[in-house]
């Protein structure tokens, strides 16, 4: 299987995932390094309301309390520091949960449910990304490819009941 991200691209993806609008970028400036760890890795779980809440809070202090105070703070924090790391780079490996993926990467370009496994619930998760002329890749979900991007590549995640089985790359996107 060939799935290495290649170096220095992780965190880019992190960042790409992230930074998609000019005002939530403006005011992500304004977050410390842990704070956008926690950006990174949680925005996949708030809602718009909880984007502009979290966003909205003057200082870290109430920023972590009010991560603590939803729930979101654990859900990160519950997994030791080399699988916390491994997210933030978006190194995702099999056996994970389905929330580390959803850490790492973000929500998926396309779902389908597959059937005759060995597991009550299947699913392939298809993530697209796309690699700009300095090596960087980001996943892209809803819009449409990058004319600028020099490489495009998939990632097919089986994820079987909840747990990540399979990791295919493509190259290029189907």
């Amino acid at each position: 299987m060939r799935l290495g991200i290649r170096a220095g691209l992780a965190m880019l993806l992190v960042v790409g995932l992230f930074t998609s609008t000019v005002a939530t970028a403006g005011k992500l400036d304004r977050l410390s390094e842990t704070e956008r760890i926690h950006w990174r890795a949680l925005r996949v779980f708030f809602d718009k309301a909880d984007q502009k809440d979290f966003l909205k809070l003057k200082t870290e202090e109430e920023r972590n309390a009010w991560l603590k105070e939803r729930g979101y703070w654990d859900r990160f924090y519950k997994h030791p520091q080399t699988i916390r790391e491994a997210i933030v780079a978006g190194e995702v490996k099999k056996g994970w949960d389905r929330d580390r993926l959803y850490m790492a990467w973000g929500q998926p370009s396309e779902r389908n449910r597959l059937t005759g496994r060995p597991a009550t619930r299947s699913e392939r998760l298809i993530y697209r990304f796309e690699v700009d002329k300095d090596g960087f890749a980001t996943v892209v979900v809803d819009r449409r490819p990058d004319y600028k991007a020099v490489n495009r590549y998939q990632v097919d995640v089986v994820v079987d009941d909840d747990v990540v089985t399979e990791l295919t790359q493509v190259d290029d996107w189907r």
